[in-house]
């Protein structure tokens, strides 16, 4: 049976890092388990970081965003006061997380290190301009979630680092709030393609936009192109055909089991004219 460490301070974490330095960190370990269930041969001892109060923590900040623990779980996300509603992007994501059991266990901070282009959480975030606290012995340094994840399921953590907080500035006004994303069967899915938009209108015209897409590269991919192409005009099926048009040019996806490239680069266009319908709910 392999061993499972659980600090209960930063101080005993950093420690157990420091003499374990190649040792699995787990937050919910719904990702984790399954890789290292497939190494059986795995012999190092787990660190958990559940019994650190800090990491299961959502607090309101002094400028008005939130701090979310990288343990905080998809569950409690899609529910939590501080974020229904005014971070409802990100809860909509959270919702679509495997089933109820799985939501109870996937963490937030999880989604995040996994660095899967298609993470759930990930499309919402970068429209969120989240940036993350990564701390270790030594201290802590902050940086945007974009320059965080490198490529597949690499980033810049460095031995003895963790992740000890998701920062999310204050919502600002967006009239719509929407992430959706297709997969091989209608529940349980990993993301074929996926997502994330935040519109804000003055009047019938669009004044801002921000999308982002997940499963279509290697990374959540912006399109300023399709932004753009929506600033100033009505979100009509006009305009969001003209945007489609450049998402489809802009996303670099790949074949594999789920799906084919050219399957995705459709249905990252398609996902997109679909907001004309929730727009007009």
């Amino acid at each position: 049976m392999k061993q499972v460490l659980f600090p209960t301070t930063l101080d005993a974490l950093f420690r157990l890092l420091a003499e374990l330095p190649e040792s699995p960190i787990m937050a919910g370990g719904t990702d984790l388990l399954v890789s290292l269930r497939a190494a059986d041969r795995e012999k190092r001892p787990l660190i958990a970081l559940e019994r650190l109060e800090e990491f299961s923590a959502v607090s309101a900040q002094p400028d008005g965003g939130v701090s979310i623990g990288p343990c905080v779980s998809f569950g409690r996300i899609m529910t939590h006061p501080l974020l229904a509603g005014r971070y409802s992007i990100l809860t909509q994501a959270a919702g679509t997380v495997g089933g109820p059991a799985i939501r109870n266990m996937a963490t937030l901070g999880g989604n995040i290190v996994t660095a899967s282009p298609a993470g759930d959480s990930l499309p919402p975030l970068y429209l969120l301009a989240a940036v993350l606290e990564i701390s270790a012995a030594s201290g802590s340094r902050i940086l945007p979630i974009d320059r965080f994840i490198c490529s597949p399921r690499t980033t810049v953590l460095q031995p003895g680092e963790v992740i000890s907080r998701i920062l999310l500035p204050p919502p600002g006004a967006w009239d719509l709030q929407w992430f959706e994303k297709v997969g091989k069967r209608r529940s349980l899915a990993i993301a074929v393609a996926s997502l994330a938009a935040m519109i804000r209108l003055e009047g019938e015209c669009v004044a801002d936009a921000r999308l982002a897409w997940g499963s279509v590269g290697p990374t959540v991919l912006r399109c300023p192109a399709a932004e753009q192409a929506l600033i100033g005009r009505p979100l009509s099926g006009k305009s969001l055909a003209t945007a489609a048009g450049y998402a489809r040019e802009t996303v670099r996806p790949i074949d594999d089991l789920r799906a084919s490239a050219a399957y995705r680069r459709a249905v990252a266009g398609n996902l997109l004219m679909r907001l004309n319908l929730r727009a007009s709910l």
